[in-house]
């Protein structure tokens, strides 16, 4: 279905529409709702919702860098969920999805139940670490808008962050290629100058008083959002860390552990055991 969030229009998918207790997920960069498909298979008690951030997938990419900044699409999510009357949910976000997840539980604390990161941040923590991630994000939308998707899509596949994913199988590197090659040109690029890490807020000074229950969760191979997880753990008054065997994108690399960890949590959380 689409829902129209002040102007835009994002697809959403719901699933196990009976359920009581309800998960909604959001995708990282260049991806899509059905990056989390592997993982709805393993949630059968649960209502899930899907969708489509901003930029991404079926949902609008509006041609302002603008109106992706991060706060205007909290806004967005916020009356998403209030359309599709949710209350008392978690929210799981992986990476961009899941700094936005934390953005929104930050703004909206009293509206999420519990919070699922994964390889995910706060932002960056100084204005010249901003600075800098904002001009590397201003030239990978600039070689997005003159090489186009397939180009960029073959770069950014062969990242280190992702050099993980080399040792899947090859239906499962097609399905991610084919989220990534999906999306268009002013999406990736407004996504990066107006939502990118350098661009939001940081939200480090905050995360002692985020009173949310909140799982981290990091892999092995993922060094930098390893530490990152870290040293938020510290910070966060009810959080629990998971270290797992995979790289920065688990549930693509080890879905059936993410699910059941995701599971294990929240069935733990709902009976009032402690995080």
């Amino acid at each position: 279905m689409n829902i129209a969030a002040n102007d835009v229009r994002y697809h959403v998918e719901i699933f196990n529409k009976e359920k009581q207790r309800t998960i909604v997920f959001l995708h990282g960069f260049t991806g899509n709702a059905k990056t989390w498909n592997s993982i709805i298979e393993q949630l059968q008690d649960f209502k899930i919702v899907l969708l489509d951030l901003i930029g991404h997938g079926q949902s609008d990419s509006p041609e302002s860098a603008e109106r992706y900044a991060m706060e205007r699409q909290i806004e967005d999510l916020n009356v998403l969920f209030n359309e599709l009357t949710l209350t008392g949910f978690t929210l799981v976000g992986y990476s961009m999805g899941g700094r936005t997840a934390l953005a929104y539980a930050c703004t909206y604390p009293g509206r999420v139940e519990a919070l699922i990161l994964e390889s995910a941040s706060p932002g960056l923590q100084t204005t010249e670490e901003q600075k800098d991630r904002q001009e590397r994000d201003a030239a990978l939308a600039r070689r997005i808008l003159s090489g186009g998707i397939p180009d960029f899509v073959g770069f950014w596949e062969n990242i280190p962050l992702f050099d993980s994913q080399k040792q899947l199988p090859d239906t499962v590197k097609q399905a991610v290629r084919q989220e990534r090659l999906a999306q268009s040109t002013f999406g990736l690029a407004n996504s990066l100058l107006g939502m990118g890490t350098g661009s939001q807020a940081s939200y480090w000074g905050v995360l002692k008083d985020l009173k949310v229950p909140v799982l981290l969760l990091a892999g092995t191979l993922d060094l930098k959002f390893k530490a990152i997880n870290e040293e938020m753990f510290a910070l966060l008054p009810n959080a629990r860390l998971e270290i797992l065997e995979a790289g920065h994108a688990i549930h693509v690399e080890k879905p059936l552990e993410f699910a059941t960890m995701v599971k294990e949590y929240l069935t733990l959380e709902f009976r009032g055991g402690t995080s």
